[in-house]
């Protein structure tokens, strides 16, 4: 595999991590050119684009329905030490990633070389100090390359603005490529415009405009379940009920917000900051709180225990610990240009992220195992079924997970040269998909209802409502005086050993 293949495949593999969050509007501000190979190189863009609606005039490149790549001041710049010199050309490679093998050649089977060597001269295939470049067999009229030069005493060298149409779907690829040592200070400026025929989102973040719009909805549905019965039975609502109004309340916020923040950069082309950071941070809250609801119920908060005693510090450092963990990782990959960053420097950021939810997940499942035995053991029989429905739910979610994982590394690692672009939004999409059903399921189990103290904590442990046949809620009368029983008190009787039978209380009422 020659370095600019290596390269190509680098950046494919970064993009398709990150869904190419870089802005459709490329600019280069003093990018310097990286030796590779026998080639100096800047890479200027790399974009998914479909190919211009029918129906629209070729010469229009403004038209809503076209497709381009467009050159705006671009200029490359020397100091001034080196500019004694007429030099040898700069080129602007863009091409469609089918068309890779057609940029570069090796002579007598030899390492592939992008800049013409004397060998290749020789057999008069190309020009000694240009670029190798043959016209495509499946795309004609394809790679498209840009030309400019230095004459002596030249600081600077500019690239004539200029529009590419796009007629044909694919993963295209801008380079700045030049041959010449001398260049080797050389720096380029100005900005890339590119635009699919709906807007300026890169093809792979397009659909996830529609698909946030989507949540949006599904959010807003689920939202008015939730309140309508939070609003009937307010008097009977717990605390985790709160939580879970939070939860949703965040979800509605989140999608909202990465729909406006996709459509304003469909717009502008260019990511709008402020909204971006904003959708960021309503999702890591989110995550971080659904997390913690998890735990707290899996640990029997409100349910077995009214609070988590000694283990509320843990928790709470525990959430904050992801939640920064997470915000850093969301922003290096959302509002920052993650192209920048190496796979290392990535990696980096992720592992903490993925060791915090490892570590989640194996304190919510001991948990909830030791939470289960308890009810079983105090025959708490109605808290068990929502607690074992609760448990498989989030089973298969676990498993689910795992699935998709394994499925998403194979993904990344067949599609080294991101020909799959136009199904890397599906990745992400999974993730909210999936995180939205487990709520679902949370506000099934758990929605307000006149039964939803039969849930609550109780510091009487007989549990006479579990029975089948006791559906209506019997709310607590006023607390009688230490003098007056009422019938229906039922407190722990206990034995002359001084231990309580509250259990077996319980048992009886089954």
């Amino acid at each position: 595999m020659s370095w600019f293949e290596s390269v190509t495949a680098l950046l494919c593999v970064v993009c398709a991590w990150t869904l190419n969050v870089e802005a459709s509007v490329h600019e280069y501000a003093g990018e310097k050119f990286v030796s590779k190979g026998n080639a100096y190189v800047v890479h200027g863009g790399s974009e998914g684009i479909y190919n211009s609606l029918p129906n629209q005039n070729d010469s229009s490149i403004s038209a809503n329905g076209d497709a381009y790549i467009r050159f705006e001041k671009i200029t490359f710049k020397r100091p001034k030490e080196y500019s004694n010199f007429s030099s040898g050309l700069v080129h602007a490679i863009v091409f469609e990633v089918d068309d890779r093998e057609t940029i570069g050649g090796s002579a007598y089977g030899g390492q592939r070389a992008v800049c013409c060597t004397a060998d290749l001269a020789k057999l008069g295939v190309c020009t000694q100090g240009e670029i190798i470049h043959r016209p495509s067999t499946k795309n004609p009229g394809w790679p498209q390359v840009f030309d400019a030069s230095f004459n002596v005493d030249d600081l600077t060298s500019t690239l004539q603005p200029r529009s590419i149409q796009i007629t044909k779907t694919g993963m295209y690829n801008l380079y700045f490529v030049h041959c010449d040592p001398n260049l080797k200070e050389l720096v380029v400026e100005g900005k890339s415009i590119w635009k699919n025929p709906t807007g300026y989102l890169p093809g792979r973040m397009a659909p996830l405009m529609n698909f946030n719009g989507f949540m949006s909805l599904a959010f807003v549905i689920l939202g008015v379940f939730w309140f309508s019965q939070y609003a009937r039975f307010w008097k009977e609502v717990l605390p985790l009920q709160n939580c879970v109004t939070l939860v949703i309340t965040l979800g509605m916020f989140e999608m909202t917000l990465w729909y406006f923040d996709y459509s304003e950069f469909n717009e502008s082309g260019v990511r709008p900051t402020g909204t971006t950071v904003w959708a960021v941070t309503f999702g890591t809250v989110k995550r971080t709180v659904s997390r913690l609801i998890i735990l707290m119920v899996a640990m029997g908060y409100g349910v077995v225990r009214p609070t988590l005693g000694g283990l509320t510090s843990k928790v709470t450092m525990l959430g904050a610990t992801f939640f920064l963990a997470s915000e850093v990782l969301e922003m290096v990959e959302n509002v920052g240009a993650i192209s920048d960053l190496s796979g290392k420097a990535r990696l980096f950021f992720v592992l903490p992220v993925a060791i915090l939810d490892a570590f989640f997940i194996l304190w919510i499942f001991t948990s909830l195992s030791a939470t289960l035995n308890k009810l079983q053991a105090r025959r708490m029989l109605a808290k068990l079924d929502i607690y074992r429905k609760f448990t498989n739910a989030l089973a298969v979610a676990v498993i689910v997970s795992i699935g998709w994982i394994c499925y998403e590394l194979y993904f990344k690692s067949t599609d080294v040269y991101n020909e799959q672009w136009q199904n890397a939004w599906i990745i992400p999409a999974f993730w909210q998909v999936l995180s939205f059903s487990l709520l679902c399921i949370i506000c099934a189990l758990w929605a307000p209802s006149q039964n939803s103290m039969r849930y609550a904590y109780s510091e009487d442990a007989s549990e006479e409502f579990d029975r089948d046949d006791t559906l209506t809620l019997i709310k607590p009368s006023p607390m009688p005086s230490k003098d007056v029983r009422s019938p229906l008190d039922v407190r722990p009787v206990h034995g002359g050993n001084g231990i309580s039978n509250g259990d077996m209380e319980e048992d009886k009422t089954e």
